[in-house]
């Protein structure tokens, strides 16, 4: 039986360690028959390296810190080389300094806000419009992008929430502009799921807990399957006409009231 991604020519951004999201993607990406590339960044770089030799056909990986204008263009070049073409991105950045996280909402400087920005909300504009060339020669393709649902504020996530709903407007926009370009945006909003990334956010416990009681459906904070395969499915043909969307993978917490 053909799998879902049969074909498909991807790249993946954010896999830092197994317990990353965007690992559960690429993971589930290849089972399904996609040919992937990694990218990582700075200090994780080795470790996105040494991670990518534990899924089932270890990919190439390429180097790509957001904030280096220069690294788009050589990703861009190297894939074309490579393939010619690409069918889909999963974006899966977003760091914010200390101080706008945990608390510190007030305190925070702009200096430390904008890399929160640059990073978390402006690198989705960036990467989608340096791949972009390589889409349209695909005849379109998918981007999806990794969310935390940025309707309400949450405790310790501060300025990172503020990051998220930029980067659902960024999606909005994105989808406007490359629609013609049969290119569709799209963004995932998953539930807490206990990753390196989380672990570093002061507090974040407090509504794992909570979600957890909450959810109509229940929450496994360990097990990020069901994000994958909303990602799977958004990366396949298999949502043709759907594009500047959430999909909420969250157990059902965002429909709920008190």
């Amino acid at each position: 039986m053909p799998g879902l991604l049969d074909g498909k020519r991807l790249l993946i951004t954010g896999v830092l360690t197994d317990d990353s999201l965007a690992f559960g993607v690429a993971q589930l990406a290849q089972q399904q028959g996609a040919q992937i590339v990694l990218t990582g960044a700075g200090r994780g770089l080795s470790l996105t390296k040494r991670v990518a030799r534990k899924l089932p056909d270890p990919p190439d990986v390429l180097e790509l810190d957001v904030t280096v204008e220069d690294h788009f263009s050589v990703v861009a070049s190297d894939l074309d080389e490579r393939w010619g073409a690409l069918d889909g991105v999963l974006h899966s950045i977003g760091f914010a300094p200390a101080s706008c996280l945990g608390g510190g909402f007030l305190d925070a400087p702009w200096q430390d806000v904008a890399v929160a920005l640059h990073i978390s909300t402006y690198s989705l504009k960036a990467l989608t419009a340096a791949v972009l060339p390589l889409m349209r020669a695909a005849g379109g393709g998918s981007v999806v992008g990794l969310d935390f649902d940025a309707t309400r504020a949450w405790p310790s996530y501060d300025w990172m929430g503020v990051a998220k709903a930029g980067l659902e407007s960024t999606a909005r926009y994105l989808a406007k502009e490359v629609g013609r370009d049969k290119v569709r945006v799209n963004l995932v909003a998953a539930g807490p799921m206990r990753t390196i990334a989380a672990k570093s956010i002061q507090g974040f416990a407090a509504f794992e807990d909570a979600w957890v009681e909450r959810a109509p459906l229940g929450w496994d904070i360990t097990d990020s399957s069901a994000v994958a395969k909303a990602c799977t499915v958004l990366l396949s043909d298999w949502f043709p006409m759907t594009t500047g969307e959430i999909i909420h993978v969250d157990g059902g917490y965002h429909a709920m009231g008190v």
